[in-house]
């Protein structure tokens, strides 16, 4: 799968590990939550980056006190309408305060691309046979927002301008 990371294409260098296969000690891996819960304690003193993968449902509070053992947290879309790990992200940056990589994986579409960015997520796994340049022009294609968001490179949000013409107004 294509990785997309600061709306560019760039070089992968994970490697996801099913469950029941080896994990190589070598390179950075990233496995299951499921994995990660039956078999924690084989990862300690892993020397080498270790990600976790979250399906749809898992929510940032069941992984919140392991978050300092990962380098990245991949959260799942099983759905282009499922929304949720949007506020996983979001949740993970502000109020566990993580600042590894997320990764979005799953049914994620261009479109969503600038939301992603703006709740927390750092890169994006796109689907085999996505047209990459849909991605990269994705994240200019909005350029007014109403809501804050993460991020150094977010726009300025619509609210907080007006909110500032208004005390410039007095």
């Amino acid at each position: 799968m294509p990785l997309i990371e600061d709306g560019r294409p760039a070089e992968d260098s994970w490697t996801s590990v099913p469950d029941g296969e080896p994990v190589p000690g070598d390179i950075p891996a990233i496995i299951s939550f499921e994995r990660w819960q039956a078999e924690r304690d084989s990862f300690a003193g892993r020397n080498t980056k270790l990600g976790v993968r979250l399906k749809g449902g898992t929510l940032a509070p069941a992984i919140a006190e392991d978050l300092d053992r990962f380098a990245l947290v991949a959260v799942e879309f099983p759905k282009f309408r499922d929304g949720r790990g949007f506020s996983t992200a979001r949740e993970l940056r502000e109020r566990y305060g993580y600042e590894g990589e997320i990764r979005a994986v799953g049914h994620v579409l261009p479109d969503q691309y600038l939301f992603l960015k703006r709740t927390g997520f750092t890169s994006v796994e796109a689907p085999e046979g996505t047209n990459l340049e849909s991605w990269v022009n994705a994240l200019s294609e909005v350029s007014v927002v109403y809501q804050p968001g993460l991020g150094k490179d977010d726009p300025n949000p619509l609210i907080n301008r007006w909110l500032k013409s208004e005390a410039v107004q007095g």
